[in-house]
Protein backbone atom coordinates (compact mmCIF):
# COMPACT_ATOMS: atom_id res chain seq x y z
CA UNK A 1 0.00 0.00 0.00
CA UNK A 2 1.09 3.58 -1.01
CA UNK A 3 2.22 6.16 1.11
CA UNK A 4 -0.43 8.85 1.53
CA UNK A 5 2.25 11.25 2.94
CA UNK A 6 4.84 10.48 0.36
CA UNK A 7 5.34 13.07 -2.22
CA UNK A 8 3.14 13.42 -4.76
CA UNK A 9 4.24 14.13 -8.68
CA UNK A 10 2.47 16.88 -10.69
CA UNK A 11 3.16 16.63 -14.42
CA UNK A 12 2.65 20.10 -16.12
CA UNK A 13 2.38 20.47 -20.23
CA UNK A 14 4.39 23.28 -20.33
CA UNK A 15 6.90 24.95 -17.94
CA UNK A 16 6.14 27.73 -15.87
CA UNK A 17 7.84 31.09 -17.21
CA UNK A 18 11.07 32.15 -15.26
CA UNK A 19 10.52 35.94 -15.30
CA UNK A 20 7.89 38.38 -16.21
CA UNK A 21 9.37 38.61 -19.80
CA UNK A 22 8.29 35.35 -20.77
CA UNK A 23 4.82 35.46 -19.20
CA UNK A 24 1.76 35.44 -21.82
CA UNK A 25 0.53 38.66 -22.86
CA UNK A 26 -3.00 39.64 -21.31
CA UNK A 27 -5.85 39.08 -23.72
CA UNK A 28 -7.65 42.46 -24.73
CA UNK A 29 -11.05 42.44 -23.96
CA UNK A 30 -11.90 45.54 -25.36
CA UNK A 31 -14.46 44.75 -28.05
CA UNK A 32 -13.83 45.93 -31.62
CA UNK A 33 -16.14 48.53 -32.47
CA UNK A 34 -19.78 47.67 -34.61
CA UNK A 35 -21.27 51.06 -35.70
CA UNK A 36 -23.96 50.33 -33.70
CA UNK A 37 -25.55 53.84 -35.07
CA UNK A 38 -25.34 52.43 -38.71
CA UNK A 39 -26.56 48.94 -37.99
CA UNK A 40 -29.83 51.06 -35.86
CA UNK A 41 -30.50 52.97 -38.83
CA UNK A 42 -30.13 49.92 -41.61
CA UNK A 43 -32.80 47.92 -39.21
CA UNK A 44 -35.16 51.00 -38.72
CA UNK A 45 -35.11 51.84 -42.80
CA UNK A 46 -35.44 47.86 -43.88
CA UNK A 47 -37.81 47.22 -41.67
CA UNK A 48 -41.05 45.13 -43.49
CA UNK A 49 -44.18 47.52 -43.62
CA UNK A 50 -46.84 44.46 -43.08
CA UNK A 51 -50.30 44.66 -45.20
CA UNK A 52 -52.31 45.90 -42.07
CA UNK A 53 -50.05 48.31 -41.24
CA UNK A 54 -50.06 49.92 -44.70
CA UNK A 55 -54.05 49.31 -44.88
CA UNK A 56 -54.11 51.42 -41.60
CA UNK A 57 -51.75 54.21 -42.44
CA UNK A 58 -53.73 54.68 -45.56
CA UNK A 59 -57.32 54.56 -43.79
CA UNK A 60 -56.30 57.09 -41.72
CA UNK A 61 -54.81 58.93 -44.19
CA UNK A 62 -57.58 59.51 -46.00
CA UNK A 63 -60.04 60.12 -42.62
CA UNK A 64 -57.29 62.82 -41.85
CA UNK A 65 -58.07 64.16 -45.17
CA UNK A 66 -61.46 64.15 -45.41
CA UNK A 67 -61.65 65.98 -42.04
CA UNK A 68 -59.29 68.18 -42.57
CA UNK A 69 -61.50 69.03 -46.25
CA UNK A 70 -64.94 69.54 -44.56
CA UNK A 71 -63.55 71.33 -41.78
CA UNK A 72 -61.74 73.46 -43.95
CA UNK A 73 -65.26 74.16 -46.21
CA UNK A 74 -67.33 74.61 -43.45
CA UNK A 75 -64.44 77.47 -41.94
CA UNK A 76 -64.42 79.06 -45.63
CA UNK A 77 -68.43 78.76 -45.85
CA UNK A 78 -68.95 80.69 -42.59
CA UNK A 79 -66.95 83.03 -43.54
CA UNK A 80 -68.23 84.20 -46.14
CA UNK A 81 -71.64 84.23 -44.62
CA UNK A 82 -70.31 86.15 -42.02
CA UNK A 83 -68.50 88.09 -44.40
CA UNK A 84 -67.42 88.15 -47.73
CA UNK A 85 -64.25 89.71 -48.14
CA UNK A 86 -62.68 87.36 -45.45
CA UNK A 87 -64.34 84.50 -46.86
CA UNK A 88 -63.11 85.19 -49.99
CA UNK A 89 -59.28 85.49 -48.62
CA UNK A 90 -59.64 82.39 -46.81
CA UNK A 91 -61.33 80.79 -49.63
CA UNK A 92 -58.21 82.29 -52.05
CA UNK A 93 -55.56 81.00 -49.59
CA UNK A 94 -57.48 77.05 -49.64
CA UNK A 95 -56.68 77.65 -53.08
CA UNK A 96 -53.49 78.12 -52.78
CA UNK A 97 -52.48 75.47 -50.58
CA UNK A 98 -54.69 72.61 -53.19
CA UNK A 99 -52.45 74.41 -55.62
CA UNK A 100 -48.78 74.12 -53.80
CA UNK A 101 -50.24 70.19 -52.75
CA UNK A 102 -50.71 69.44 -56.13
CA UNK A 103 -46.88 70.63 -57.40
CA UNK A 104 -45.65 68.78 -54.79
CA UNK A 105 -47.83 65.53 -55.44
CA UNK A 106 -46.61 65.61 -59.21
CA UNK A 107 -42.86 66.53 -58.49
CA UNK A 108 -42.95 63.50 -56.35
CA UNK A 109 -44.69 61.49 -59.57
CA UNK A 110 -41.74 62.90 -61.61
CA UNK A 111 -38.72 61.59 -59.61
CA UNK A 112 -40.44 58.10 -59.44
CA UNK A 113 -40.72 58.39 -62.80
CA UNK A 114 -36.74 59.71 -63.58
CA UNK A 115 -35.95 56.69 -61.08
CA UNK A 116 -37.82 54.23 -62.92
CA UNK A 117 -36.27 55.45 -66.32
CA UNK A 118 -32.79 54.48 -64.86
CA UNK A 119 -33.98 51.46 -63.68
CA UNK A 120 -35.41 50.58 -67.24
CA UNK A 121 -31.62 51.60 -69.03
CA UNK A 122 -29.83 49.64 -66.25
CA UNK A 123 -31.99 46.49 -67.22
CA UNK A 124 -32.02 47.16 -70.83
CA UNK A 125 -28.06 47.44 -70.93
CA UNK A 126 -27.83 44.28 -68.93
CA UNK A 127 -29.86 42.66 -71.81
CA UNK A 128 -28.38 44.15 -74.48
CA UNK A 129 -24.59 42.84 -72.68
CA UNK A 130 -26.43 39.40 -72.22
CA UNK A 131 -27.68 38.91 -75.73
CA UNK A 132 -24.49 40.48 -77.96
CA UNK A 133 -27.33 42.84 -79.93
CA UNK A 134 -25.55 45.50 -81.48
CA UNK A 135 -29.10 47.28 -82.16
CA UNK A 136 -29.58 47.12 -78.57
CA UNK A 137 -26.68 48.63 -77.06
CA UNK A 138 -27.25 51.34 -79.72
CA UNK A 139 -30.57 52.10 -78.32
CA UNK A 140 -29.35 51.96 -74.50
CA UNK A 141 -26.45 54.38 -75.95
CA UNK A 142 -29.17 56.89 -77.41
CA UNK A 143 -31.47 56.58 -73.83
CA UNK A 144 -28.09 57.52 -72.11
CA UNK A 145 -27.36 60.57 -74.38
CA UNK A 146 -31.30 61.94 -73.99
CA UNK A 147 -31.01 61.35 -70.36
CA UNK A 148 -28.04 63.87 -69.94
CA UNK A 149 -28.69 65.83 -72.46
CA UNK A 150 -28.37 69.41 -71.54
CA UNK A 151 -25.97 69.09 -68.71
CA UNK A 152 -22.49 70.51 -69.03
CA UNK A 153 -20.55 67.68 -67.10
CA UNK A 154 -21.46 65.16 -69.31
CA UNK A 155 -20.91 67.64 -72.75
CA UNK A 156 -17.54 66.51 -73.31
CA UNK A 157 -18.36 62.88 -72.40
CA UNK A 158 -21.03 63.33 -74.97
CA UNK A 159 -19.29 64.83 -78.06
CA UNK A 160 -16.39 62.28 -77.06
CA UNK A 161 -18.97 59.58 -77.59
CA UNK A 162 -20.16 61.19 -80.83
CA UNK A 163 -16.60 61.21 -82.92
CA UNK A 164 -15.98 57.59 -81.51
CA UNK A 165 -19.21 56.04 -81.75
CA UNK A 166 -19.25 55.30 -85.09
CA UNK A 167 -15.66 53.04 -84.51
CA UNK A 168 -17.31 50.37 -82.39
CA UNK A 169 -19.19 47.53 -84.27
CA UNK A 170 -19.42 45.22 -80.69
CA UNK A 171 -22.51 45.73 -78.92
CA UNK A 172 -19.85 45.45 -75.17
CA UNK A 173 -17.59 47.89 -76.92
CA UNK A 174 -20.33 50.11 -77.60
CA UNK A 175 -21.69 50.12 -74.12
CA UNK A 176 -17.99 50.29 -72.77
CA UNK A 177 -17.30 53.56 -74.50
CA UNK A 178 -20.18 54.69 -73.41
CA UNK A 179 -19.88 54.14 -69.46
CA UNK A 180 -16.10 55.19 -69.97
CA UNK A 181 -17.15 58.29 -71.55
CA UNK A 182 -20.43 59.85 -70.18
CA UNK A 183 -20.37 57.97 -66.39
CA UNK A 184 -16.51 58.88 -65.09
CA UNK A 185 -17.66 62.34 -64.04
CA UNK A 186 -20.42 61.16 -62.51
CA UNK A 187 -18.97 58.32 -60.52
CA UNK A 188 -16.09 61.09 -59.12
CA UNK A 189 -18.97 63.08 -58.39
CA UNK A 190 -20.85 60.43 -56.67
CA UNK A 191 -17.71 59.15 -54.43
CA UNK A 192 -17.40 62.95 -53.44
CA UNK A 193 -20.58 62.48 -51.78
CA UNK A 194 -19.89 59.54 -50.17
CA UNK A 195 -16.75 60.62 -49.03
CA UNK A 196 -18.54 64.04 -47.56
CA UNK A 197 -21.57 61.28 -45.95
CA UNK A 198 -18.81 59.16 -44.40
CA UNK A 199 -16.77 61.96 -42.95
CA UNK A 200 -19.98 63.74 -41.58
CA UNK A 201 -21.04 60.49 -39.51
CA UNK A 202 -17.54 59.89 -38.35
CA UNK A 203 -18.02 63.37 -36.70
CA UNK A 204 -20.93 63.24 -35.44
CA UNK A 205 -20.42 59.79 -33.80
CA UNK A 206 -16.78 60.97 -32.64
CA UNK A 207 -17.66 64.12 -30.85
CA UNK A 208 -21.59 63.93 -29.93
CA UNK A 209 -22.05 62.66 -26.74
CA UNK A 210 -25.88 62.73 -26.50
CA UNK A 211 -27.82 59.47 -26.86
CA UNK A 212 -29.09 58.84 -30.47
CA UNK A 213 -27.35 61.94 -31.69
CA UNK A 214 -25.40 59.74 -34.10
CA UNK A 215 -28.61 57.28 -34.99
CA UNK A 216 -29.88 60.68 -36.41
CA UNK A 217 -27.33 61.91 -38.02
CA UNK A 218 -26.41 59.04 -39.58
CA UNK A 219 -30.02 58.65 -40.98
CA UNK A 220 -30.25 62.64 -42.18
CA UNK A 221 -26.75 61.95 -44.20
CA UNK A 222 -28.02 58.69 -45.67
CA UNK A 223 -30.50 60.37 -46.75
CA UNK A 224 -29.04 63.27 -48.28
CA UNK A 225 -26.26 61.10 -49.71
CA UNK A 226 -28.38 59.26 -51.55
CA UNK A 227 -30.69 61.52 -52.61
CA UNK A 228 -27.62 63.62 -54.45
CA UNK A 229 -26.11 60.25 -56.06
CA UNK A 230 -29.20 59.94 -57.61
CA UNK A 231 -29.44 63.51 -58.52
CA UNK A 232 -25.91 62.89 -60.43
CA UNK A 233 -26.94 60.13 -62.31
CA UNK A 234 -30.45 61.95 -63.36
CA UNK A 235 -32.89 60.27 -61.01
CA UNK A 236 -33.53 63.89 -58.99
CA UNK A 237 -35.35 61.61 -56.08
CA UNK A 238 -38.16 63.56 -53.97
CA UNK A 239 -38.64 63.74 -50.48
CA UNK A 240 -40.39 60.53 -50.84
CA UNK A 241 -38.15 59.04 -53.48
CA UNK A 242 -35.02 59.53 -51.11
CA UNK A 243 -37.23 57.42 -48.48
CA UNK A 244 -37.90 54.91 -50.67
CA UNK A 245 -34.03 54.82 -52.26
CA UNK A 246 -32.95 54.31 -48.66
CA UNK A 247 -35.45 51.10 -48.08
CA UNK A 248 -34.23 49.76 -51.45
CA UNK A 249 -30.85 50.47 -50.67
CA UNK A 250 -31.15 49.07 -46.61
CA UNK A 251 -33.12 46.35 -47.41
CA UNK A 252 -31.05 44.41 -49.86
CA UNK A 253 -27.89 45.15 -47.24
CA UNK A 254 -30.11 43.64 -44.86
CA UNK A 255 -30.69 40.77 -46.65
CA UNK A 256 -27.79 40.03 -48.14
CA UNK A 257 -25.99 40.78 -44.26
CA UNK A 258 -23.44 43.26 -45.88
CA UNK A 259 -24.23 46.12 -42.56
CA UNK A 260 -22.60 43.28 -40.54
CA UNK A 261 -18.70 44.17 -40.53
CA UNK A 262 -17.26 42.22 -43.92
CA UNK A 263 -14.03 42.06 -45.62
CA UNK A 264 -13.95 45.15 -47.29
CA UNK A 265 -13.79 46.73 -44.13
CA UNK A 266 -11.52 44.96 -42.44
CA UNK A 267 -9.18 48.15 -42.66
CA UNK A 268 -11.73 50.55 -40.85
CA UNK A 269 -12.39 48.31 -38.39
CA UNK A 270 -8.37 47.99 -37.69
CA UNK A 271 -8.36 51.55 -37.58
CA UNK A 272 -11.58 51.87 -35.12
CA UNK A 273 -10.53 49.09 -33.20
CA UNK A 274 -6.68 51.22 -32.88
CA UNK A 275 -8.91 54.59 -31.83
CA UNK A 276 -10.95 52.40 -29.76
CA UNK A 277 -7.97 52.32 -27.18
CA UNK A 278 -7.73 55.90 -27.10
CA UNK A 279 -11.69 56.42 -27.51
CA UNK A 280 -14.33 54.31 -27.81
CA UNK A 281 -16.41 57.21 -29.86
CA UNK A 282 -13.54 57.65 -32.18
CA UNK A 283 -13.85 53.74 -32.82
CA UNK A 284 -17.13 53.50 -33.52
CA UNK A 285 -16.79 56.81 -35.66
CA UNK A 286 -14.73 55.05 -38.15
CA UNK A 287 -17.10 51.83 -38.32
CA UNK A 288 -20.56 53.98 -38.81
CA UNK A 289 -18.58 56.01 -41.74
CA UNK A 290 -17.22 52.89 -43.14
CA UNK A 291 -20.59 51.78 -43.22
CA UNK A 292 -22.14 54.92 -44.49
CA UNK A 293 -19.64 54.30 -47.71
CA UNK A 294 -20.80 50.84 -47.86
CA UNK A 295 -24.71 52.77 -48.28
CA UNK A 296 -23.44 54.72 -50.77
CA UNK A 297 -21.73 52.26 -53.08
CA UNK A 298 -25.06 50.36 -52.87
CA UNK A 299 -26.60 53.51 -53.59
CA UNK A 300 -24.36 54.21 -57.23
CA UNK A 301 -25.56 50.68 -58.22
CA UNK A 302 -28.90 51.09 -57.69
CA UNK A 303 -28.77 54.74 -59.27
CA UNK A 304 -26.50 54.33 -62.15
CA UNK A 305 -27.91 53.36 -65.66
CA UNK A 306 -25.18 50.74 -66.53
CA UNK A 307 -23.68 48.32 -64.30
CA UNK A 308 -19.59 48.42 -63.70
CA UNK A 309 -17.81 47.05 -66.48
CA UNK A 310 -15.05 49.50 -68.27
CA UNK A 311 -14.91 51.92 -65.27
CA UNK A 312 -13.66 50.26 -61.65
CA UNK A 313 -16.44 49.45 -58.95
CA UNK A 314 -15.67 52.13 -55.40
CA UNK A 315 -13.92 50.53 -52.92
CA UNK A 316 -15.21 51.55 -49.32
CA UNK A 317 -11.87 51.10 -48.08
CA UNK A 318 -10.54 54.22 -50.47
CA UNK A 319 -13.28 55.69 -49.73
CA UNK A 320 -12.75 55.92 -46.04
CA UNK A 321 -8.87 56.87 -45.98
CA UNK A 322 -10.03 60.05 -48.11
CA UNK A 323 -12.82 60.91 -46.40
CA UNK A 324 -11.26 60.41 -42.69
CA UNK A 325 -8.13 62.06 -44.81
CA UNK A 326 -10.11 64.98 -45.47
CA UNK A 327 -11.66 65.05 -41.66
CA UNK A 328 -7.58 65.29 -40.67
CA UNK A 329 -6.98 68.09 -43.38
CA UNK A 330 -4.46 65.91 -45.21
CA UNK A 331 -4.03 67.09 -48.68
CA UNK A 332 -3.74 63.18 -50.11
CA UNK A 333 -7.10 63.09 -50.01
CA UNK A 334 -7.67 63.04 -54.17
CA UNK A 335 -4.52 60.57 -54.28
CA UNK A 336 -6.56 57.08 -54.90
CA UNK A 337 -9.09 58.57 -56.91
CA UNK A 338 -8.52 56.48 -59.89
CA UNK A 339 -8.11 53.53 -57.43
CA UNK A 340 -11.57 53.58 -56.15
Amino acid sequence: MANPKGPVLIEREAPLPEGPDRAPPVPDLTPLPEGRAMQTVAVLAARPRSRLGRFFWASASALVGFVVSVAAWRFVEGLLAANPVLGWTAAFLVGLFVLAALLVALREWTAYARLARLDRVHKAALAAVGTGDMTAAGRVVDRLIGLYAGREDTAWGRSRLAERRGDVFDADALLHLAEAELLGPLDRAARREIEAAARQVATVTAIVPLALADVAAALVSNLRMIRRIAEIYGGRAGAFGSWRLLRTVLTHLVATGAVAVGDDLIQSVAGGGLLSKLSRRFGEGVVNGALTARVGVAAIEVCRPLPFAALPRPKVTNLVSRALAGLFGSGKAEEDEGKS
